[in-house]
């Protein structure tokens, strides 16, 4: 039913939109300059025409969490959703680099290998982050940008500094419970029946996969992503910034920010949404985001 290096886990799923994309999630071996073996990397593909739409889900994540909005804008629009390095269902070969440069790179190589032409990034919370790095870094790649409740501003968590044994296994170990889980995605949520059985299997399927924790553990003691505040103004892309009105994970002044710091930018607020605007309006995202395509 479920592509075999999709956990089985994935027969618990129960929203069509899950089990359907989840169905449709294919593998593909990237090959890099940082790895001497390709990397076998997660993703989806669907629609034709048009710009390329490129999505990035967020922290501890997958592609799933494009589950309600990817069929909307595939309906219109060539559309790609990617399983970054160390996340989601791409594999997580031992000795690769888990940190924002390994992403980006990784990001590079996958962009290079299948799509080959620019696109519209998506990003949402620390995708948004991945989007911004890799744009600056490639702004050849981007035509577009879209920021959805996107990280980036923040300074670097001091977290990782104290990620030694045994207690960056504690720390993963923690993430895993389905009780801290349910939480964190209630929290997400403005309207907390979205935190459903459902989501919590799309949370959580990925945990699942090889070398989870270690990779999780390996991009925390990375640092993760900086702030990008002294960079973001070097962003020449047209940029829509969208926000959940209501979010309660990174709040509402870092949309103002990126709106003062980003020249060229549209700031559009979801109403009624969370953290997660794309799981919650998932229509009204698609449509703004395909206003500008």
């Amino acid at each position: 039913m479920f592509p075999e290096y999709i956990p089985v886990e994935a027969n618990q799923l129960t929203e069509n939109t899950s089990i359907a994309l989840a169905k449709e999630i294919k593998i593909s071996a990237i090959a890099t300059d940082f790895s001497p073996e390709a990397i076998p990397t997660t993703y989806v593909k669907q629609g034709n025409g048009g710009t390329p739409i490129l999505l990035l889900h967020g922290f501890d994540s997958s592609l799933l969490e494009f589950r309600r909005l990817f069929p909307q804008l595939a309906e219109q629009q060539e559309t790609w959703a990617v399983d970054l390095l160390g996340f989601g269902f791409s594999d997580r070969v031992p000795n690769l680099p888990y940190s924002a440069a390994g992403i980006k790179a990784h990001l590079y190589y996958f962009w290079k290998t299948l799509i080959k032409k620019p696109v519209i990034l998506v990003g949402a919370s620390m995708g948004g982050a991945a989007a911004i790095d890799f744009t600056l870094e490639y702004p050849e790649t981007v035509e577009k940008l879209v920021l959805l409740d996107s990280a980036g501003l923040a300074k670097q968590p001091m977290i990782g500094k104290f990620m030694f044994p045994p207690l960056d296994y504690w720390a993963t170990e923690f993430l895993r419970n389905p009780k801290v889980r349910h939480n964190i995605s209630k929290a997400a949520y403005y309207d907390k029946s979205f935190a459903s059985q459902d989501a919590q299997v799309c949370a959580s399927l990925h945990l699942k996969c090889r070398n989870w924790n270690q990779a999780l553990i390996d991009f925390t003691k990375s640092g993760g992503y900086g702030s990008f505040t002294k960079k973001a103004s070097n962003i020449a892309q047209e940029t829509l910034i969208l926000w959940g009105k209501q979010d309660k994970i990174l709040g509402t002044k870092d949309a103002h920010k990126f709106a003062k710091l980003i020249p060229n930018n549209q700031l559009v607020w979801i109403d009624n949404a969370g953290h997660v605007p794309h799981l919650e309006k998932s229509q009204a995202v698609a449509q703004k985001i395909l206003t500008i395509v």
